[in-house]
């Protein structure tokens, strides 16, 4: 039997805002022995990413981007946890995935090879009542799973502005039930 290891990653710019609780409603339902980790992106700020490609490379993962990439290998499951902010991923976690790229050229990490075959999912509240509104933040976190040949665990969506509102969005409500499953 497989162990599960979920990674859960905070990109809300504001602690218990609803995408944080459609999350953890979504976790509540993982089976017991399941690992847990969770990471507010907003403690472990990274710079903003440079593309070193063509000029001498990237450096090693250090600090913050040490820890992320670290628990990010170590995990079965990857579940980014951003609100709808303009209609893409909160900027804490687009730069985290713009460090992907990093992390790709790192030659000790073998980060394309340790991420094929995990689990990649997406957790969002947005306060648009149209949820095609979040095509394009689905698309980034799709598209990213497949470059990496990740299984796609799909989007959570809820809907909801201020904390709490989306508790009353009963069927996101219901749909954390079984979304991790």
């Amino acid at each position: 039997m497989t162990t599960r290891d979920v990674l859960f990653l905070l990109g809300s710019s504001r602690a218990g805002g609803n995408t944080e609780t459609l999350a953890r409603l979504a976790a509540e339902q993982l089976p017991a022995g399941t690992g847990q980790r969770w990471l507010d992106l907003r403690e472990l700020p990274l710079p903003d990413f440079e593309d070193r490609r063509h000029a001498g490379g990237h450096p090693a993962p250090a600090g913050h981007a040490a820890t992320l990439l670290e628990a990010t290998l170590a995990a079965t499951d990857v579940v980014i946890a951003s609100p709808l902010y303009w209609y893409a991923v909160s900027t804490s976690a687009k730069r985290y995935l713009d460090h992907w790229s990093g992390w790709l050229r790192d030659p000790g990490a073998g980060f394309r090879q340790r991420m094929a075959g995990k689990t990649l999912w997406g957790v969002t509240a947005l306060a648009d009542t149209d949820p095609s509104a979040a095509d394009p933040l689905v698309g980034t976190l799709r598209n990213s799973a497949r470059y990496l040949g990740m299984r796609w665990g799909g989007v959570l969506l809820g809907n909801g502005s201020r904390p709490g509102d989306v508790l009353s969005d009963t069927g996101a409500v219901a749909r954390a039930k079984t979304f991790l499953s």
